[in-house]
């Protein structure tokens, strides 16, 4: 198995070996291009979108600037929004579902290294995959680590670091992010009421 099969499975791989280093500089050209277009150049931003990612679904957005090491493992669904400074190291698989609404300054890291120093100066790393489902509201400056999955429906409030798995239909706060409570029938009743003024 070389190292990039390592990656995309989640094993320990050397980084600038196998590939790696010249797939993370062919996404920081097309990134680079993205970044700096005029927004009313929205149609070439699109194309390279196409061309940077794993998948990109009908009527999603992703403001720029947006920074990401190989762009192709990462696979967004439709009607996805995503706000401005996004980050994903997607070392690994990260999917996000459609109608997902994604704040400012969000980070995304499949990417992991060892916690003993002298196992990180020998410059081995793993990943993780990372899913977050449908209709998932992720609040701006989150992060979201490694091995997380977020359920369908869920709700991340902003500034909340993520280390761990979020139920679907679930509210989760903090640092790290606790589930604080399930979206209830009140919750949608609430925003009735709000509607009707």
């Amino acid at each position: 198995m070389n190292h990039r099969e390592r990656m995309l499975a989640g094993l320990p791989y050397l980084a600038n070996q196998d590939g790696l280093l010249e797939s993370r500089m062919a996404a920081q050209e097309l990134l680079y291009t993205y970044n700096n277009l005029p927004p009313q150049r929205w149609e070439e931003q699109r194309g390279l979108l196409e061309q940077l990612l794993g998948g990109i679904g009908e009527n999603s957005t992703i403001l720029p600037p947006l920074r990401c090491d190989y762009g192709k493992h990462i696979v967004v669904g439709r009607d996805v929004f995503t706000n401005y400074n996004l980050t994903i190291l997607d070392v690994c698989q990260v999917t996000i579902g459609d109608r997902t609404l994604i704040g400012p300054n969000v980070s995304i890291y499949a990417a992991g290294h060892p916690i003993a120093p002298e196992d990180r100066a020998t410059g081995w790393e793993f990943g993780a995959e990372v899913h977050i489902g449908k209709d998932v509201w992720i609040g701006g400056s989150c992060v979201i680590l490694a091995g997380v999955t977020i359920g369908d429906g869920a709700v991340v409030g902003a500034g909340s670091v993520v280390t761990r798995d979020v139920p679907p239909n679930s509210i989760a706060v903090g640092n790290p992010a606790r589930v604080l409570r399930e979206i209830t029938q009140a919750d949608r009743d609430n925003w009735k009421k709000a509607m009707e003024r």
